[in-house]
């Protein structure tokens, strides 16, 4: 089966959508914005309707755009985003908890006891980020009715009517066996979840459903978490290689081989995707904040948005002396401490937007780079080139500091939309068994590589400046 296939990005603020030619590439893009609502005590949400509408709206766009009909569907998710819902109707009963919500701190808290042995079951440590968690609170909170999952069930369902989500998202949930991905009775007991009615498992790529949304049938046939299918886009399939998203938040993977491994770095061990039943896994580190921090320093007034931060950053040569710990929803791996709030330290009558902007940088490299490095830690060997994607990456100022943190190559992806074109890769797949994966996978170069232009000594240091900064976060909070 050959032709263009659909493939669907459903993401925090937005959902992309692309036609994508397996001869010609890209003929059609459709975009719709969606708009979660950010509330106190670290809560946010987003309107499930909007999600819905989001997807058929970028996709009617590119569809209409594309000008062909399509083979097949590709849908990509935010991995740990969830509502309740009616399985009968397709009615959402709740909200979308947002995956940067942290309202169920009071569930891990109440499952301290146990965190060691849902991280050795699931490879995920206890933390509000993940799916079961806001599960087991909007059970206890919100309704006993329907069912409760991740966003990407309910939209296939609304889709197709089938009740299944794909083994990469069902690991971001905590409530996956990791060694052999299907629901583990023994999460599901600690999360009091064990009478759930719970999708069922399938692989990244094959037949789901059939969807008449758009307007004609169209097959869906492939299915991933947003992140995961950026690591396919990015032609990282073997041990050794990352990739880090520069979205909403800063993602890097990186890829295991088929064994998952878990360690005590402090990154997560996940599913990359499932395909023909074979699994293989990936290190995950999450920067909670990275576009969301550029548009806190816009709505400041700081900088007009994120096309600024070249322009305004390199009108000074450094930070001044000012360090930003951007944690402005808590830090994510490989400290997993939510709780904690960003700092900005070494203010002086002389910092300037400049300096903010320059030490923002800094603060998100230096944070990528530790977890670079953790994954190193993990692997028993450094890391290669790092290859990025996202809208971030167009930021020179960005991307040298990254390169100069890292010490390694930063390759920015000359294909945008990654996790759109992954996922489409999925679909491809999904369509046309018999397909080799690095037959369906786009061709990949990079737009531009960034050498590191500092020493190790001096990329040394300015790390330990911003460990120490960390530290201090760290230390004031427990006190």
């Amino acid at each position: 089966m050959t032709g263009p296939v659909l493939a669907v990005d459903q993401g925090t603020s937005g959902t992309k959508a692309l036609v994508i030619c397996p001869e010609r590439g890209v003929i059609g893009t459709g975009f719709a914005e969606v708009r979660p609502r950010h509330l106190p005590a670290g809560r946010v949400e987003a309107d499930p309707a909007q999600l819905y509408d989001s997807v058929l709206e970028a996709g009617s766009r590119a569809l209409a755009e594309g000008g062909e009909a399509v083979v097949a569907l590709g849908l990509a998710n935010q991995g740990e985003t969830v509502l309740a819902w009616d399985p009968a109707t397709g009615r959402p009963l709740t909200d979308a908890l947002v995956w940067q919500d942290r309202r169920a701190e009071s569930v891990c808290s109440e499952l301290s006891w146990c965190a060691d042995e849902l991280r050795a079951l699931t490879g995920l440590p206890l933390d509000p980020y993940f799916a079961a968690p806001k599960m087991a609170w909007i059970r206890r909170h919100l309704t006993r009715e329907g069912v409760v999952t991740t966003t990407d069930a309910w939209l296939v369902h609304r889709l197709t009517g089938a009740f299944v989500t794909d083994a990469a998202t069902a690991g971001r949930t905590q409530l996956l066996d990791l060694d052999r991905p299907q629901w583990s009775r023994r999460a599901l007991d600690l999360y009091g979840l064990a009478d759930e009615r719970l999708p069922e498992v399938v692989d990244n790529a094959g037949p789901v459903g059939v969807t008449t949304a758009f307007g004609p049938e169209i097959p869906l046939t492939g299915l991933a978490v947003d992140q995961q299918a950026a690591l396919l886009a990015q032609r990282v399939t073997a041990p050794g290689g990352a990739k880090c998203t520069y979205g909403t938040g800063a993602f890097l993977l990186a890829h295991t081989g088929s064994v998952p491994r878990r360690g005590d770095a402090g990154l997560v061990s996940c599913v990359a995707w499932q395909l023909g039943g074979r699994t293989d896994y990936c290190l995950d580190g999450q920067v909670y904040t990275a576009a969301s921090a550029v548009r806190w320093l816009t709505d400041l007034g700081v900088i007009k948005g994120a096309a600024d931060l070249d322009a305004v950053g390199g009108a000074v040569p450094d930070s001044g002396g000012v360090t930003f710990v951007p944690a402005l929803a808590g830090l994510a791996a490989p400290w997993w401490r939510g709780d904690l709030r960003g700092s900005l330290t070494g203010l002086g009558l002389d910092t300037g937007p400049g300096q903010l902007v320059r030490a923002l940088c800094e603060g998100l490299a230096a944070q990528v780079a530790l977890l670079a490095e953790a994954a190193a830690t993990e692997l028993g060997a450094p890391l290669g080139a790092l290859r990025v994607d996202g809208g971030l990456t167009h930021s020179t100022l960005l991307m040298q500091t990254q390169a100069d943190l890292l010490q390694r190559p930063v390759e920015v992806s000359a294909l945008p939309d990654a996790t759109a074109l992954g996922v489409g890769t999925l679909a491809r797949l999904g369509a046309e068994p018999g397909l080799e994966v690095t037959d369906a996978l786009p061709h990949w170069k990079p737009a531009a590589v960034y050498e590191p232009r500092v020493s190790s000594e001096e990329a040394a240091e300015r790390l330990a400046a911003f460990r120490a900064a960390v530290n201090a976060l760290l230390e004031g909070a427990d006190a």
